[in-house]
């Protein structure tokens, strides 16, 4: 006999589930191979020791992973706060004006494309299962999948930088001085393929389009450091 479906292992057979964690991840890991290579190919373009590469690539990685967290938790905690408010004004009204509020809620459905006389039954019936849970998730557009979470997010972007970030750091340890910018940028490249192709698999996307993306964005980033690098050339 096939395996039973459920609405849940149906709905875990979609992506939309990941979106939240994945995002922080892909951004945090992104963030941290870019960053940390751009830096460490502007220090190396003036540089002819190992030392202050490897010195500012550090410092590159330890500061960029604190400010990846600390930057995801404020701005998602903000989201929250937001959520928040919205479902503690939607309480409000719900006691004050619930007639607005199940027409406002009729209304939701028949733009979505029910029959006036259906949408106000199925606004009836839902208000009477759980008033509040339905205009939190069809008025406020909040559910479990949207819904923010500032502790994950921060953890996601903060682990990740660091995982992204300590790839170019390897480069710089093991990589001639001489050769420091090529290296960094080849391996980089490599990895950022290996990251879009990940990131696509686990969403669900494009492989190419991910990739074609993420490739020439950290391309930019990394021609402009080497120029900064350059331009100031000061050898140390």
């Amino acid at each position: 006999m096939g395996k039973k479906i459920t609405i849940d292992n149906y709905l875990e057979s979609h992506y939309i589930h990941r979106s939240n964690w994945l995002r922080a991840a892909v951004l945090g890991a992104n963030d941290g191979i870019i960053s940390v290579s751009s830096l460490a190919i502007g220090i190396a373009a003036a540089s002819t020791t190992r030392d202050p590469i490897l010195l500012a690539t550090v410092a590159g990685l330890v500061a960029g992973a604190l400010s990846m967290a600390a930057g995801e938790y404020v701005s998602v905690s903000s989201q929250t706060d937001i959520e928040k408010a919205d479902i503690e004004r939607e309480k409000n009204e719900l006691v004050e004006m619930p007639e607005i509020e199940l027409n406002i809620l009729a209304e939701l459905y028949e733009k979505r494309g029910l029959k006036k006389e259906t949408a106000a039954q199925v606004a009836k019936e839902l208000t009477a299962f759980d008033a509040l849970g339905t205009h939190i998730r069809d008025e406020l557009g909040i559910n479990e999948i949207s819904q923010a979470k500032p502790i994950q997010a921060a953890l996601a972007s903060g682990a990740s930088f660091t995982a992204g970030g300590l790839l170019p750091l390897m480069v710089t340890i093991f990589a001639p001085v001489k050769t420091m910018e090529y290296s960094l940028y080849g391996f980089t490249i490599v990895f950022l393929v290996i990251l879009g192709a990940v990131a696509a698999k686990a969403g669900g996307s494009s492989v190419v389009k991910a990739i074609v993306r993420i490739v020439i964005w950290g391309t930019i980033a990394m021609v402009l450091s080497a120029l900064v690098g350059y331009l100031f050339g000061v050898k140390v």
